[in-house]
């Protein structure tokens, strides 16, 4: 998160124990506000709202551009001027008035929760977003390399260790080294986060790399990792069928349930070795 970023707040709680009377004590909780997204062109003079979404404050930047590239609205880094919050909970995105720019795909996503972000879309056919890079079919693992991955998650999970309610999605290379992590009250905001700041760091496609998800694989997480090219996508929790089916015809490796001695393969199982 942002230093300068409040991502946890406090709140009063009653605590119920069985031959007890109450006990009200203080509790640290995760923060939910509303982020309007907007992009404008240099030329206009007002941007255009794309998006309202219920996200935890901090890398509000990153989680603008990380959602402007997944939901396929613009697909060039280079294309994006700059990123600034130019009021209390609205972040505009300033790009090159010769971008190309898909507005057809915002009418996708004028609301989305913290909970689910494909809820927000207007039709099953506004679904699915064609993927910007193809994904590595080469790479091959050790299936050791996975036992790790959550342990070394929760190392750095600040947030989720103060409130016990937020996602994180985390980025590791092909021998298990961390490279990044982002936090959110939802599960998409955090992988927009994660994939913003990649996308502006010029990492993408993130090709020889392992994403980690702190909860389910829902579709739209494998939709946002197809978007960055990501070949192996693991989940802490369960995906859905609409995961399996996406992550199976875009060529990822799914991994779900993830321990520290076992795991779940659903598609790709041909790149973990023993």
């Amino acid at each position: 998160m942002d230093k300068e970023t409040l991502s946890v707040n406090t709140a009063v709680k009653s605590i119920h124990r069985a031959n007890t009377s109450i006990e009200p004590i203080e509790d640290i909780v995760a923060i939910e506000s509303p982020l309007e997204i907007r992009v404008r062109k240099e030329n206009e003079l007002a941007g255009k709202s794309i998006a309202v979404t219920m996200r935890t404050p901090g890398n509000d930047a990153e989680l603008a551009l990380g959602f402007i590239f997944t939901e396929g609205i613009l697909k060039e880094a280079k294309d994006a001027i700059r990123t600034k919050v130019i009021e209390e909970n609205v972040v505009e995105v300033l790009i090159k008035d010769n971008a190309s720019v898909n507005f057809s795909q915002s009418d996708r996503n004028f609301y989305t929760t913290s909970s689910c972000g494909v809820c927000g879309k207007a039709s099953i056919e506004a679904i699915k977003v064609a993927p910007s890079f193809t994904v590595n079919q080469d790479l091959k693992l050790s299936k050791t390399i996975f036992f790790d991955l959550q342990q070394k998650l929760r190392e750095v999970q600040s947030a989720f260790d103060a409130t016990g309610g937020i996602h994180a999605s985390a980025l590791f290379n092909l021998d298990g080294n961390l490279i990044e992590m982002r936090e959110d009250v939802g599960r998409h905001n955090a992988l927009d986060k994660l994939i913003g700041y990649a996308w502006q760091e010029g990492l993408l496609p993130l090709s020889h790399s392992i994403l980690l998800l702190s909860g389910r694989a829902s579709f739209e997480l494998v939709q946002k990792a197809s978007m960055a090219g990501i070949p192996f996508i693991v989940a802490v929790g369960a995906p859905s069928s609409l995961a399996i089916d996406l992550a199976q015809e875009n060529g990822h490796t799914l991994i779900g349930f993830l321990k520290s001695d076992r795991f779940n393969i659903y598609t790709g199982n041909e790149r973990i070795k023993g």
